[in-house]
């Protein structure tokens, strides 16, 4: 199962990831895109990601969590504009944590996929990695 929350729309680039592509062939159903709008509110973020996570995870019921992390819905990003908070990835990853606690025993690996503001992309990699670290604190 593949999940993406991402900002889309208005010919941003790069223009793929509407929520009825799905996947293809023996992944057809298996992508579950959840686009947002430029600047959304920080709620409608997490109330998407929570379900579309929760959703998914029940569907998939995986071994194993893939956290393709990146920070460009920071709102200091010049790209990704989803209007999050450095503390927002804190709670993010909590989520994802909680997922794979039921499902997956705990099992995640964690990659820095992308984010263009240097200073948030520092504190929010900084903050995801201390909520991993700390997951069985």
């Amino acid at each position: 199962m593949f999940l993406s929350i991402h900002r889309f729309g208005h010919g941003f680039y790069p223009g793929t990831g509407d929520e009825d592509e799905t996947g293809t062939g023996p992944g057809l159903g298996w992508t579950r895109n959840v686009p947002l709008p430029f600047n959304p509110p920080r709620r409608r973020y997490f109330d998407a990601f929570t379900l579309a996570l929760e959703q998914c995870a029940d569907r998939a019921r995986p071994e194993l969590v893939l956290i393709s992390a990146g920070f460009d819905a920071h709102r200091n990003d010049p790209i990704g504009s989803l209007n999050l908070e450095t503390e927002d990835f804190q709670r993010l990853t909590e989520l994802v944590l909680q997922i794979a606690d039921v499902h997956a025993g705990g099992r995640v690996v964690s990659c820095l996929e992308g984010g263009y503001h240097l200073g948030a992309l520092a504190e929010s990699v900084q903050i995801h990695l201390e909520t991993l670290l700390h997951a069985d604190d």
